[in-house]
């Protein structure tokens, strides 16, 4: 089930207004498929550093785990020829548990596709900046409270 707030609407190429749903692991892949090698691995980086080995066995046939195993686990480098096999629905797949696990893994893909020339050119990059920018805006992080044991006013 997705969120009110992945969607946004787009236009038809006839020029018809037509609300559609595009999600943003659905424009995370797309970006990624749009992009050269190089900016792939980096895309994925943030994404993958963290989430844990184990979750990610479960997403993509156990690809990403693979990938965080032999790209390190103090300086994630992604390595372009771990990710040779790596397809769209793969990337819904990470994004999608991503999401679910570290959102602000996820929102920080703005500032990364605002960063890369590379990255940000796609009309889906651009879709994707504006809809996370959006969704910052309308659920800013809350600062969580220090519990009273440590000297916070959480109740």
């Amino acid at each position: 089930m997705q969120a009110k707030d992945t969607a946004l609407p787009t236009a038809e190429p006839t020029g018809g207004c037509q609300v559609q749903d595009l999600s943003v692991p659905e424009l995370v892949a797309q970006v990624y498929e749009a992009a050269p090698p190089a900016e792939r691995a980096h895309l994925l980086e943030p994404l993958l550093r963290p989430l844990g080995v184990l979750s990610l066995f479960g997403i993509a046939d156990g690809v990403f785990a693979r990938v965080k195993l032999k790209g390190g686990w103090q300086n994630l480098q992604v390595r372009l020829e771990d990710i040779q096999g790596v397809n769209a629905d793969d990337i819904v797949a990470l994004v999608d548990h991503a999401q679910q696990v570290c959102g602000e893994a996820v929102d920080g893909l703005a500032q990364l596709l605002m960063a890369s020339p590379a990255l940000s050119g796609t009309a889906a990059a651009a879709l994707l900046i504006s809809l996370l920018l959006r969704r910052e805006r309308q659920h800013p992080p809350h600062a969580v409270a220090a519990p009273a044991w440590l000297g916070g006013d959480a109740a």
